[in-house]
């Protein structure tokens, strides 16, 4: 009986604080070698190929992601052989459902990204809905793969379609980065349903999701807004209609806020503040990645409804950098939230049965207790 027992102490040793580890080494040395790549190139070409729609730097580029994302998994496989002298972590959550799971996603991923924040230039993206539901079904590796392929195909496989983008391949590290963030969180219980929640939690968790978004709103908005050019003397150096914009994000932000209490009370279900919490995570992680990419490759000009945000801020008085920024810190937690709503969402029209076969299904749906 004894003997039997032995693979739980490779389980324990490969356990949260190991997987910790290990994606923690992971992710610096990825994140390393972008950092020695980009300084070993120099600067960027920023000419654009006119056939193309891509600058002349993007080979390199993609090159050093590719390197980088390469490098970080053989060191994450490392550490975990390491530790337990097997690679189940991954090999685990590649099964037949999550192979089949995944072009779909990626599918999902490039019709609503092109569709919401393309056609009808919207300030959010909803392009990570497959690459979340991935993670949090299959696990980190699994969405990281997904929202990596799916940038990747929509720019290079795709250029020259409808469907083709050529400004959504420098941020496939991004993309690599929420599904493994949902992995990450649907291990957790994130995306649990938590039905019939007592009031004295509905209260905690509604007090720690509104101050979630009201940190966002004041580091995101007031720096730029209010604390500014829109207050004082600088005033009337700014265009009307960039003020109102500013209205309608602090507008947006308080009636969230309200909404959210209403649906905590009404519903009695906790998980939906576990929802923003994590969306607003994902969002503010995403948005420090992603601003300087958007800066250095393409001048803040992504071709989404997301750059009227960032013309928003450089009319208050922003550099660029900051512009990026600033608008990532309002249009991505935003994002991400929305989207991990839609997620959640969806899991909880899915039967137990079917999300449990998953790799992470039964964690993610709450059939097994982290």
């Amino acid at each position: 009986m004894l003997a039997g027992r032995q693979p739980d102490n490779h389980e324990e040793e490969g356990g949260m604080s190991g997987s910790f580890i290990r994606v923690l080494i992971g992710v610096v040395a990825a994140l390393a070698v972008i950092v020695l790549g980009l300084a070993s190139v120099g600067a960027l070409d920023p000419t654009v190929d006119p056939d193309t729609f891509l600058i002349a730097g993007s080979n390199q580029f993609a090159l050093i992601v590719a390197i980088a994302l390469l490098v970080g998994f053989v060191a994450y496989a490392l550490v975990e052989y390491l530790q337990t002298r097997r690679l189940d972590s991954i090999t685990r959550q590649f099964d037949t459902r999550t192979i089949v799971l995944i072009p779909i996603a990626i599918a999902i991923n490039i019709v609503l990204g092109q569709t919401v924040g393309t056609a009808l230039k919207m300030p959010v993206y909803m392009d990570s809905i497959g690459t979340i539901l991935v993670g949090v079904l299959a696990g980190p590796i699994p969405g990281a793969l997904t929202g990596l392929l799916a940038n990747l195909i929509w720019t290079f496989v795709l250029s020259g379609t409808p469907f083709g983008s050529p400004y959504a391949w420098p941020f496939a590290i991004v993309a690599a980065e929420i599904g493994l963030l949902a992995g990450i969180f649907g291990y957790y219980g994130f995306f649990r349903s938590r039905p019939n929640t007592p009031t004295v939690p509905l209260v905690l968790g509604a007090a720690v999701a509104i101050g979630v978004l009201a940190s966002l709103a004041y580091f995101g908005i007031l720096p730029a807004y209010l604390k500014g050019a829109l207050i004082g003397s600088d005033l009337a150096t700014v265009e009307p209609f960039f003020i109102a914009i500013a209205v309608i994000i602090g507008i947006a932000v308080v009636l969230t806020a309200i909404l959210l209490v209403v649906y905590l009370f009404l519903r009695r279900d906790l998980g939906v503040a576990y929802i923003v919490v994590g969306g607003a995570i994902c969002g503010v992680v995403s948005a420090l990645i992603s601003a300087p990419i958007s800066a250095v490759v393409f001048g803040g000009v992504t071709g989404s409804g997301t750059d009227i945000l960032v013309a928003s801020f450089q009319q208050a008085g922003a550099d660029l950098q900051t512009a990026v920024l600033q608008q990532g810190l309002i249009s991505d937690p935003i994002d991400k939230t929305l989207t991990y709503i839609v997620v959640f969402a969806l899991l909880g029209t899915l039967s137990r049965r079917f999300t449990a076969r998953f790799p992470q299904g039964e964690r993610a749906v709450g059939t097994a207790e982290g």
